[in-house]
């Protein structure tokens, strides 16, 4: 292999949903790659990060570096890219942790224009937006469009390629499309339901995303990517019921429907939050079509059409093969405080609710339906009221339940599972979760398998809550009382759903 070769890929953005896709695609095509991350448990632990097991043609063995560092943080973002050959600048800060999505946006890219620049690299590889200058182009798509002018700023030639709609199972766009119509006999949609668009099946832009890197031609050029079909959302929706066996739906556009309306709208029916849904439902009013298609000659594929990409997401979803969701993108929230055996933390009181109950089985025969917990299987006990609590959740602005879950078998470290977070998984021992739902502080649940003698474990269920203010203290002394019940039931749920046996409990126990 020749030394350029050797020269790993950087990859920013490699949790996100192109990221977590395109990584594995890289690792498969024999390039090292270089992984920037926040928090690099979330990648460690995703099944690609794992590449001995990932062999190439030649029988040698790629290899994924996965370093700690922020695109906002300069100095750490000029350190991982030293002796990179090339770069994926996937990036962007729409999501609901982002006050000013825009401002980061653009003192990210100057960050990474000036950092790659400085490290040498061959070229940066954007993916975009759709969408024309001087059309009135929404916040979120002239943020797309101006990252792309800071990159080609700098002297590291810059490939562009603009998408408009990515379909594909987990993708924020589609999960909007797919919960609303199906879930909504009667779908009411703002004016934007005819405007034209031209959206691209995932698996076509990791193609092209991967192709450009071997291809001198696209260096400095940008490139609209679309399938051959300009569509409208209409009839997105009715192809989508179609390939879904629905029945028709019923399409009515309302012109005092506005994006923030439609936003609150899709935050109640969707698993899309109002923050990130707002921004996208602005986009919708904007016609998104390719004007070229020059890449089509120098990277030639066969381009699915609306309703294959729809088909195929759908198989994807039905099989529960989702490899990557908008929601990977989430932060693992810092828990030090919720640590075992801390006493009272510095920042204030933290309220504990600790249960265990006994089993006739090992840990690693109770593990599989611990780590099942959530999403479609529910919470192993009184689902109805985890469910009316999520419809609570979603009224106040939160999360809620319907987010689910990427993977019906395993989570991982940054995974969203219904209104949690999960913050670290130690197979087969323990698992954190961290509440995002709203509430007046910060709470977690943590389970944890202790082997004891004669084949039998102790499982470990413990809530712990460390309120702000007064509505704090309140909310914690209101739904106390429900927990003896939940959470007792939950751990006797979860055993039978492992079809073992209990010796002992549930019952409290002293946390020392």
């Amino acid at each position: 292999m020749s030394t350029r070769n050797q020269q790993p890929i950087f990859v920013a953005g490699a949790s996100g949903y192109i990221g977590g896709r395109l990584v594995p695609r890289l690792l498969a095509a024999g390039y090292q790659v270089r992984a920037l991350a926040r928090n690099p448990e979330k990648l460690r632990q995703r099944s690609w990060s794992r590449h001995p097991d990932m062999q190439m043609l030649n029988d040698t063995t790629p290899e994924l570096e996965i370093v700690r560092g922020d695109i906002l943080d300069y100095p750490s973002l000029v350190k991982a890219l030293e002796g990179c050959r090339a770069a994926y600048y996937l990036v962007h800060s729409m999501n609901p942790e982002v006050a000013d999505f825009s401002h980061t946006d653009r003192v990210a890219a100057m960050n990474m224009a000036k950092a790659a620049a400085e490290a040498g690299l061959e070229q940066i590889i954007y993916l975009g937006g759709l969408g024309e200058e001087g059309s009135g182009l929404s916040h979120h798509l002239q943020s797309r469009s101006e990252v792309g002018q800071i990159l080609q700023l700098g002297s590291v030639p810059v490939t562009i390629l603009r998408a408009a709609m990515i379909i594909g199972s987990g993708s924020a766009s589609f999960e909007i499309l797919r919960y609303l119509v199906d879930r909504l006999p009667v779908i009411l949609t703002p004016r934007w339901l005819n405007t034209p668009c031209q959206p691209i099946g995932v698996r076509n832009v990791l193609y092209y995303l991967l192709g450009c890197l071997e291809c001198p031609e696209t260096r400095g050029e940008t490139f609209d990517i679309g399938q051959p079909e300009i569509v409208t959302y209409r009839q997105l929706m009715e192809i989508y019921a179609e390939e879904a066996g629905l029945t028709k739906r019923w399409i009515i556009p309302l012109p005092f429907l506005t994006p923030r309306l439609s936003s609150y709208w899709i935050h109640l029916v969707t698993p899309v939050p109002a923050a990130l849904a707002r921004p996208l439902s602005e986009g919708l009013k904007n016609p998104v079509v390719c004007h070229e298609n020059r890449i089509a000659d120098l990277l030639p594929q066969d381009l699915f059409d609306c309703r294959t990409a729809i088909r195929l997401a759908l198989e994807r979803i039905k099989q529960r093969q989702v490899e990557s969701s908008w929601s990977d993108s989430g932060q693992i929230h810092p828990a030090e405080w919720s640590n075992q055996g801390d006493p009272d933390w510095a920042g204030g009181k933290i309220f504990t609710d600790a249960r265990r109950i006994i089993v006739a089985t090992t840990p690693d025969e109770l593990w599989p339906a611990l780590i099942s917990i959530g999403g479609e299987v529910g919470w192993y006990y009184a689902n109805w009221l985890w469910e009316l609590r999520g419809f609570i959740d979603r009224i106040f602005g939160g999360v809620g339940l319907s987010r689910g879950r990427r993977d019906s078998l395993e989570v991982y470290p940054g995974d969203a599972l219904d209104f949690w977070r999960v913050v670290s998984v130690e197979k087969p021992r323990k698992l954190l979760l961290y509440a995002e739902m709203k509430v007046p502080g910060e709470a977690v649940l943590s389970f944890k398998l202790n082997e004891l003698e004669d084949g039998r474990t102790e499982l470990q269920q413990v809530a712990r809550f460390l309120p702000r203010g007064l509505l704090g203290l309140l909310y914690w002394y209101g739904v106390t009382p429900f927990h003896s019940f939940i959470f007792s039931g939950m751990l006797r749920g979860l055993v039978q759903a492992a079809e073992k046996k209990i010796v002992q409990g549930p019952e409290h126990f002293s946390i020392e």
